[in-house]
């Protein structure tokens, strides 16, 4: 699952991605779009810095931009930094494996169906990039979760 740190990331590099380039966004203005405590988003952004995702200026002309263009960014990329490893389990990751002591992993039917959720989830997050979740419309395509509409883009 998505913490708040990993979805306040990905909606603050969002925001720097919708600016034009090489222009500078404030903290204050970004967490007040985004309503993000302002914070939570200093540590978020300077996690961001560190990672090679922004670049910041200190200073009264200073704020945040994206390091690199936002099509070079890929989304999966950003919620590892973030949250770690897109599994939902330690004995389906990766990255960061862990074998569980309380089954067979060979037999487990448990931890073969989270291989196929963390692959799936990784097919799309590696595919996209910070460009493309911008450039995302409502008006692409509709599909409903329980109750909820959620837009989905469809690539022809």
């Amino acid at each position: 699952m998505l913490t708040k740190k990993g979805k306040y990331g990905l909606k603050a590099l969002v925001h720097l991605a919708r600016l034009p380039a090489g222009q500078l966004a404030f903290v204050n203005d970004v967490a007040t779009g985004n309503n993000i405590p302002k914070k939570f988003l200093d540590a978020i952004l300077g996690e961001l810095r560190n990672a090679g995702f922004v670049q910041s200026r200190k200073g009264k002309d200073g704020g945040y931009r994206l390091a690199r263009p936002a099509d070079e960014i890929k989304v999966g990329h950003v919620v590892r930094v973030l949250d770690g490893p897109l599994a939902p389990i330690p004995c389906a990751s990766r990255t960061q494996y862990q074998r569980c002591e309380d089954c067979n992993e060979a037999t487990c039917q448990v931890r073969h169906l989270m291989l196929e959720v963390r692959q799936a989830i990784a097919e799309v997050l590696d595919q996209r990039s910070l460009a493309e979740m911008r450039d995302i419309s409502l008006d692409d395509l509709s599909v409903g979760i329980g109750d909820l509409p959620v837009a989905v883009k469809v690539q022809a």
